[in-house]
């Protein structure tokens, strides 16, 4: 008897690779998903799998069906599309949860919660470990994004707390990989997209901010290990690439990789845009014997393989 798995945001780009994998472990998948920034493309593969279904739902409103396991990673993820219309990011992030938790609660699911690094907001503390409380602006333009997330987070923790609920709350760190939005603004596909077009590559700031960037491949394996601890580990748990790199490292990388003839421009900051962010990921080494395994090179020869299939670019 297959279990079966409810992946709403599935036909995004961690939930297309979420719902993939979870396939070729056994399991029956119901992708969820309203393709506000998710795509039919990113699971039209899988259509002819008799254990995958594809659904239309916005998590905003119930959803009435039996699983065994829900991943909740509904919520549009870059500035570009969060920042589009925050009102309704909100409502994806805390509806969504307690529509969640709500239906976790009636089948006796075990629910699991994409969190973000973004609950750290712009740190004072580097690296990140999870018991830090974060720095976030509760009323500016990433507002919407950060502490719905926060929110989503404290009702995971209540309903835990109060009804005894069986939850794994994840914080994800900047992930890369294959089926990225193209315009989602975000830096990787914004500078890999540049420079297969042989535009400028657009660095805001000087460029000496950090990232950290996991490939997506390593951060799907830390979903299951995290989903399938023992019923008591709750989690958050930081789920990202220690290895920092800068924006300037970054866009140095992309252009060699794509053998661009891209120049550099320089852009004021975003406002509220992170100076530093790198995972502690102590935890998730010792709880799930888990940390990424690909190289930023490997990685982003993969991601730039795959954009230039979809533009159509020879590279």
């Amino acid at each position: 008897m297959r279990s079966k798995v409810l992946v709403t945001g599935g036909a995004g780009f961690l939930g297309s690779h979420l719902c993939e994998r979870l396939l070729a472990e056994g399991y029956e998948v119901i992708c969820a998903d309203n393709y506000f920034t998710g795509g039919k493309e990113n699971v039209a593969h899988l259509l002819s799998n008799p254990y995958f279904e594809l659904i239309r739902h916005d998590v905003t409103f119930p959803l009435y069906i039996e699983v065994d396991q829900i991943y909740n990673l509904a919520c549009p993820a870059s500035p570009v599309h969060y920042q589009h219309d925050p009102v309704q990011t909100t409502k994806t992030s805390v509806h969504g949860a307690i529509n969640m938790l709500g239906l976790a609660k009636r089948v006796k699911a075990r629910v699991f919660q994409a969190s973000t690094s973004e609950v750290y907001g712009d740190p004072e503390v580097h690296p990140q470990p999870e018991e830090y409380w974060g720095r976030v602006n509760p009323i500016g333009i990433r507002s919407c994004y950060d502490e719905g997330k926060r929110c989503a987070e404290t009702l995971f923790f209540d309903y835990h707390r109060q009804h005894n609920l069986d939850i794994k709350v994840a914080r994800i760190f900047n992930t890369y990989g294959p089926r990225m939005h193209p315009n989602d603004g975000r830096v990787v596909s914004n500078f890999i997209v540049q420079a297969l077009k042989g535009r400028d590559i657009t660095i805001f700031g000087d460029g000496s901010q950090t990232r950290s960037f996991c490939y997506v491949d390593d951060l799907i394996e830390g979903f299951i290990r995290l989903m399938n601890t023992e019923p008591g580990f709750t989690g958050p748990v930081n789920l990202g690439n220690p290895c920092e790199f800068t924006m300037l490292e970054l866009a140095e990388k992309v252009i060699e990789l794509t053998d661009s003839r891209s120049k550099l421009t320089f852009m004021p900051l975003p406002q509220d845009d992170p100076r530093q962010r790198q995972p502690d990921i102590q935890l998730a080494k010792t709880k799930l014997g888990w940390e990424p395994k690909v190289r930023l090179q490997d990685g982003l020869q993969k991601t730039i393989d795959y954009f230039s299939s979809r533009l159509g670019i020879q590279n």
